[in-house]
């Protein structure tokens, strides 16, 4: 009888100890990755400084198409695609595109010995708290959201970009 009331006893702890683990890992994530942004949702608004001080929000690029990319310098990924983005950056700003590439907590100093080795001309918005990171749901990077002229999401991806899938995402949300 005692064996038998041992057993409940230590089968009842471990499925509280087991279902505890369980809740506490599932929160942990869910915290964690924000809340995640589908094509067809609008994008979050906000502001973030870039390299130079100036203000970026989001809402400012309204009307225009926005390539906005999640990234990091030691990305290797983000590093072959920053040159591909710059070149395409250079041909479609003028057919309203813009490209915000927002840098994933990092300090300025490497942050801006990057921008200057690749000659990067566009946005650099620094997400130091990681607070955009987390309302956009963002976990790998690169990660990139295309957003059309109305604010609407067009596409979201995480594959590292060739410079002709950039040209076709920029022909998505050309207005």
């Amino acid at each position: 009888m005692l064996k038998k009331n041992r057993f409940w006893f230590r089968s009842a702890l471990l499925a509280i100890l087991v279902v505890a683990v369980g809740y506490t890992i599932y929160n942990s994530m869910n915290e964690e990755s924000g809340t995640y942004i589908n094509k067809g949702d609008t994008a979050p608004n906000f502001v973030l400084t870039d390299l130079n001080g100036k203000q970026v929000e989001l809402e400012d690029y309204r009307g225009k198409g926005v390539f906005l990319n999640f990234w990091g310098t030691w990305c290797k990924p983000c590093e072959r695609e920053m040159p591909y983005m710059q070149r395409q950056y250079e041909k479609y700003k003028e057919q309203g595109v813009e490209i915000l590439a927002v840098n994933v907590s990092e300090t300025n100093v490497s942050v801006k010995n990057f921008v200057d080795r690749y000659s990067l001309s566009f946005p650099v918005p620094m997400d130091k708290q990681r607070e955009v990171t987390k309302a956009y749901g963002i976990g790998p990077i690169p990660t990139t959201i295309l957003i059309d002229k109305n604010g609407k999401v067009v596409e979201r991806t995480s594959e590292s970009l060739s410079e002709k899938k950039i040209i076709s995402f920029m022909e998505k949300i050309k207005p």
